[in-house]
């Protein structure tokens, strides 16, 4: 594992020597139109990039991203939606090297969870300002995640919402295509196993969270990413009338709820078996099927925060 700098240290180099890379997906939903803004104000900043890379065909995003990293910056600035970032996640993982995240997705989770401004301008001023800090990265099985690993309903969501729609609706679109979906969806039974305790329940929809947002929405209050812990918890119980008014109140409202209020189940490490196996979603990719075991690994990852983030 490669030897890192204290953060304050890490923090001090970016500040002086200002030696960054910047990866932008410019097939996200913001990329192509602020491509070139976003440069701009990353000068404007004193910034003078050790490599700038568009990304036109996602196929290419991990290639610019190993690229990017040659250049050996201090802080890997990249820009698009949650899949690019935990593309980003994964190869910044326990390396000296901070990522800085520029907002241009749809739904913007890990950006949301890290506190960062959604506004390009604010999440800029973060890598001039900010700090860096080290927090939790997931792991599903031996992919790394950083925001979510889901099961159920979500996965056909992922593949069926219309990118047209995302556009044009941004964020209500994930809910509003599940409501679609729900009515021709079976529940199924989840058997999750946290430090040796058994929990079987029947949903149509299971998460288990890094971060505190899903689907652009604060789960819960009291969920961090910088807490050493994952968070399990349903949408629904396999009743479909009360997962149809969930769905609906999350995309009209996007209400909070707190982990006092359940259900959630938390730990360190858990073993997730369905009846019948199914594809996880691990931050938007469908690559593992269940079983699968999932854990935390603390201050995984480095990230450049706000400086009032509380680092743990």
């Amino acid at each position: 594992m490669t030897e890192l700098r204290s953060k304050a240290e890490h923090t001090e180099a970016i500040r002086r020597d200002r030696r960054i890379a910047v990866v932008i997906n410019t097939r996200s939903r913001r990329g192509r139109r602020h491509y070139f803004e976003v440069l701009d104000q990353i000068h404007a900043l004193g910034f003078e990039p050790l490599a700038e890379f568009s990304v036109v065909n996602p196929k290419r995003l991990r290639a610019h991203l190993d690229k990017a990293l040659e250049t050996k910056p201090d802080l890997l600035v990249v820009g698009g939606g949650d899949g690019t970032l935990s593309s980003a996640v994964r190869h910044v993982a326990h390396r000296d090297v901070a990522l800085g995240v520029l907002p241009l997705g749809t739904t913007n989770n890990f950006a949301r969870s890290l506190g960062l401004p959604l506004d390009l301008a604010g999440a800029i001023r973060v890598f001039d300002t900010g700090k860096v800090a080290d927090i939790d990265l997931g792991m599903a099985e031996d992919r790394p995640f950083a925001n979510l690993a889901s099961f159920g309903v979500s996965v056909e969501v992922a593949g069926t919402v219309k990118p047209w729609l995302k556009r044009i609706l941004g964020r209500p679109a994930y809910p509003l295509t599940a409501l679609t979906i729900l009515p021709g969806h079976k529940p199924f039974r989840a058997i999750l196993t946290v430090d040796g305790k058994r929990h079987e329940l029947l949903t149509d929809q299971l998460n288990i969270a890094n971060g505190r947002f899903h689907g652009g929405w604060q789960v819960a209050r009291d969920i961090s990413i910088d807490n050493g812990m994952l968070v399990a918890y349903q949408l629904g119980s396999g009743k479909k009338l009360r997962l149809l008014g969930e769905t609906l109140v999350r995309a009209t409202t996007g209400r909070w709820r707190s982990l006092a209020g359940g259900p959630f189940v938390m730990g360190r490490e858990m073993l997730l078996e369905t009846e019948p196996p199914m594809a996880a979603d691990v931050d938007g990719e469908v690559r593992l099927r269940t079983p699968i075991r999932l854990r935390v690994v603390p201050n995984g990852l480095r990230v450049m925060v706000p400086s009032e983030f509380e680092d743990s």
